[in-house]
């Protein structure tokens, strides 16, 4: 029976049998017993399917990842130590050294720097197109050893919209995947897969979890792309893996499961970026509302943008479910339920003031967090987006006067009272 999404946040991933735990059960070990070394090494060779070190996979990890997997109608799905780690894996599970990917601009600026440093000192470039591009000018961007493309729903902090269906459109072009962050979005507001995305990644640390409780991540493969009818592009999937004794991922896993699996006996044994089963557990618990929680985070979202743009003392907002902002058309097809509750705006006085706006804030709490039942904010420029020089934080949208204002799921006329104080404030 197929189920909506409100179903699904409550009762996937996991059903007990008769007289077993209702809550899924942390199984908080490291190692898993058993009788013979056979078993074990069925396990090892990939030919069984089981639990032998927590450093790849635990059960109450794989039953949180089902659910997330079924939440975003994908087929296959891992969770990750963080947002970070869940980025890095999706991107290095199909290209190594040598190798090129297409990546839009305007994404977080912890991934920018992932990209554009980190992974670069590993030998993989990145191209960074604007969201905004020409069809033509993301077309060129590509090159023959491009392995993917790289966007998110709602990127953090600019809060531009990706139009997924375009960059899905010219990523199977060129005969690659593309890979959507979806965390503001969530899968309760949009669902990438629907439009034509091929990998999806979460902070699970945002919206998913909630109460800034766990840090975490997780991927999702849709199990939709051909990786067999690109066999040159990803012979990490389509060649045998010396290291599991010769297995192919997709000849023994299908393209519904090949991805994760590889991820998983490759990337977790070796980077062992395991979310704690404690984490997981948690996580599961922010799940179970998040369908009631990203309306509420939504509503009062539209609420302060609203109020923002009529306040004197701020110079622009930016929301995409604010009629008149750029993003408005794409945030109508993409995610007709709701936004996120994040909004974006730029107190008159540029730096100074925005600095000096925060501090008198009483509701809200400076943090470097977002997406949380809380209300918090935070000055991306000179925090996480702080290695960025001037014409990388342009790229990326973020302006030295802009505030990124999360609302939590407090009364919003509290929140308008709290903004109105501390923007009079300045005046």
């Amino acid at each position: 029976m197929e189920t909506k999404i409100g179903t699904k946040c409550v009762q996937g991933g996991y059903t007990p049998e008769n007289g077993q735990p209702r809550q899924i059960p942390i199984i908080q070990s490291t190692t898993f017993k058993y009788d013979t070394s056979e078993d074990m090494g069925k396990l090892f060779d990939l030919e069984a399917s089981g639990y032998f070190y927590t450093r790849l996979q635990n059960p109450t990890n794989d039953h949180v990842a089902a659910k997330i997997c079924q939440m975003e109608g994908g087929t296959a799905a891992m969770l990750t130590s963080s947002g970070q780690a869940a980025s890095f894996y999706s991107v290095f599970n199909i290209a190594s050294c040598g190798d090129h990917v297409v990546s839009s601009s305007s994404i977080y600026g912890g991934t920018y720097n992932l990209f554009a440093v980190t992974m670069k000192r590993m030998g993989i470039e990145f191209t960074f197109v604007s969201p905004d591009c020409t069809d033509e000018e993301l077309d060129a961007a590509f090159r023959p050893n491009t392995k993917a493309v790289f966007g998110e729903t709602i990127a953090n902090p600019a809060l531009t919209v990706l139009d997924i269906e375009r960059f899905a459109a010219a990523a199977h072009r060129h005969g690659v995947p593309l890979i959507i962050d979806n965390t503001f979005a969530t899968p309760v507001n949009c669902r990438p897969f629907e439009w034509g995305a091929d990998i999806v990644t979460h902070s699970t640390t945002k919206y998913m979890d909630g109460h800034g409780a766990g840090v975490g991540g997780c991927i999702v493969d849709s199990g939709r792309f051909d990786w067999t009818a690109h066999a040159d592009k990803f012979p990490g999937l389509c060649t045998p893996d010396e290291s599991y004794h010769g297995v192919t991922y997709t000849e023994r896993f299908g393209l519904e499961g090949a991805y994760i699996t590889k991820a998983t006996a490759q990337l977790m044994r070796d980077f062992g970026s395991i979310q704690s089963p404690q984490n997981a557990f948690l996580l599961n618990l922010g799940l179970e509302s998040l369908h009631v929680r990203m309306q509420r985070h939504s509503e009062n979202g539209l609420a302060i943008a609203q109020f923002l743009s009529q306040h004197p003392q701020v110079a622009w907002v930016r929301f995409p479910g604010l009629p008149g902002d750029p993003y408005h058309a794409l945030a109508q097809k993409y995610l007709p339920g709701g936004v996120c509750g994040v909004v974006s705006f730029g107190v008159k006085g540029g730096r100074k003031a925005a600095e000096a706006f925060m501090k008198r804030l009483r509701i809200a709490a400076i943090e470097t967090h977002v997406a949380d039942a809380r209300t918090c904010c935070l000055h991306p420029a000179s925090a996480t987006h702080r290695q960025m020089n001037e014409q990388e934080l342009a790229a990326a949208g973020v302006s030295g006067d802009l505030v990124r204002y999360s609302c939590g799921l407090e009364d919003k006329e509290d929140l308008m009272a709290d903004l109105d104080q501390a923007l009079n404030s300045l005046a």
